[in-house]
């Protein structure tokens, strides 16, 4: 995968309105969340029509309590591997919210301004699939390449830097597996 004018090139693009200019134009870290929609079911239109704020809040009970919300994601990985990009990553995505991470000994907060949010098709409870695993990874050497401060230290979780408000991705994502097929590819396997 390579990446062009902030647009990773393998992803079909769906830009989001939710999103603006990174204050400091730093882009050094991942944060890595989880989505469904509704809740625990995948598929479909919804996700992309909630970062695109088309959600009908009429169409679900669920969709009613969210379809105020102005979030997006540079990417989401779906259960079957494809990527869709709603945000180039020069821009700031509306990903996590109130945040905070412990950066080189120092707290820094509203990680939106200079991480890459990336959303993975799932929940806590699903294992996630061998596809998204292998396009999470190929992405993240692609920003690794474009975003030399990048590094495997710089990817974290939503729940990680969001403690009290999120566990995403949650306990089915399996760390180990993913670091794993990063250095496959780092090391040209």
């Amino acid at each position: 995968m390579r990446i062009d004018k902030g647009w990773l090139e393998a992803a079909r693009r769906v830009p989001s309105p939710n999103q603006d200019e990174r204050p400091a134009g730093e882009v050094s870290a991942i944060v890595l969340h989880s989505i469904s929609l509704p809740p625990g079911q995948f598929g479909g239109e919804h996700i992309e029509s909630l970062f695109t704020n088309s959600l009908d809040p009429d169409s679900h009970p669920y969709f009613a309590t969210i379809a105020g919300m102005r979030v997006s994601a540079h990417l989401l990985i779906r259960r079957d591997g494809e990527c869709v990009q709603f945000v180039p990553f020069d821009r700031r995505a509306w990903h996590a919210g109130r945040s905070c991470w412990i950066d080189g000994g120092q707290a820094r907060r509203g990680l939106n301004d200079f991480t890459v949010g990336i959303e993975l098709e799932g929940d806590e409870v699903h294992a996630y699939r061998d596809p998204q695993y292998r396009t999470l990874a190929l992405a993240t050497r692609a920003l690794m390449v474009d975003y030399p401060e990048m590094n495997p230290a710089r990817i974290t979780s939503h729940a990680r830097v969001a403690p009290l408000r999120k566990s995403d991705p949650g306990p089915a994502f399996d760390w180990a597996y993913f670091r794993q097929c990063l250095k496959a590819l780092r090391n040209g396997s």
